[in-house]
């Protein structure tokens, strides 16, 4: 069998374990309705962001459910590692790479799922983007590269963990960054420190640039700062998962 095929394998696999496990549906589609529901409806009123707050949320929500669903994965790969699920592969000659490509693709389509729902709610809520078809296009590309980049950061965590409690701790800090970035107020609105925090760390730009697509206005300084984030994550991801796995299978 080829390498493809041992992917789709795995594939199948995880898909079958997310579906049997309603803890992670939970969190991966039901949670970031629940939170845009929380603050569009108690907080919404109390923020000056200039637009219709649910316009404003939805893309720093959009990144949160990518983010939300990484906990799984990173519990998903330790297991596999811990409790001897490699050692059965490499007899059975199964591709390495297809392992941990099997895990990747099931955490991109568990987060489309979840992002439909959202953007639904949202729609629901009086959500009214001004993008273009082609803009449409571009944020469900920078989409797919942010969920490839922060799958394989972490699996690279899971795959380092020494149980599956401690790979889902790992995953944490991903799921929180959002919190601290401009997804809720704009990042000038936040105090010393915090701020400067917001500014500067990845998931701003990314999420300045969804914003930017869906406003019909994006910005190409905001694009070009997304896209080498997203580029950095991935490659660094991808090597340390990589070399992670190499070394403990």
């Amino acid at each position: 069998m080829s390498a493809q095929s041992h992917s789709m394998i795995m594939l199948r696999r995880n898909a079958k374990h997310i579906a049997r496990n309603p803890t992670s549906v939970f969190n991966a589609v039901l949670m970031p309705i629940v939170i845009m529901l929380m603050f569009v409806y108690m907080f919404g009123d109390a923020f000056s962001v200039g637009v219709d707050y649910i316009d404003y949320a939805t893309p720093g929500l959009i990144l949160l459910t990518v983010c939300y669903g990484l906990g799984t994965t990173a519990v998903a790969v330790n297991s596999d590692m811990t409790k001897g699920i490699i050692n059965r592969f490499k007899v059975m000659h199964v591709t390495r790479g297809a392992v941990l490509n099997g895990h990747v693709v099931a955490t991109l389509l568990t987060s489309v799922v979840a992002i439909s729902a959202l953007i639904g709610v949202a729609f629901l809520l009086g959500f009214s983007p001004a993008a273009s078809p082609l803009q449409w296009a571009g944020v469900a590309g920078l989409i797919l590269l942010l969920g490839t980049a922060t799958s394989w950061l972490t699996i690279a965590l899971g795959l380092n963990a020494k149980t599956p409690e401690t790979a889902a701790l790992a995953a944490v800090p991903l799921m929180m960054l959002p919190f601290f970035s401009s997804a809720i107020v704009p990042a000038e609105k936040m105090g010393p420190g915090l701020r400067q925090f917001a500014e500067y760390q990845p998931f701003t730009p990314i999420i300045e640039t969804l914003r930017g697509l869906l406003n019909g206005t994006p910005s190409t300084s905001h694009a070009i700062a997304a896209l080498a984030w997203c580029l950095g994550i991935a490659l660094i991801g991808y090597l340390w998962a990589s070399a992670s796995f190499r070394k403990r299978a």
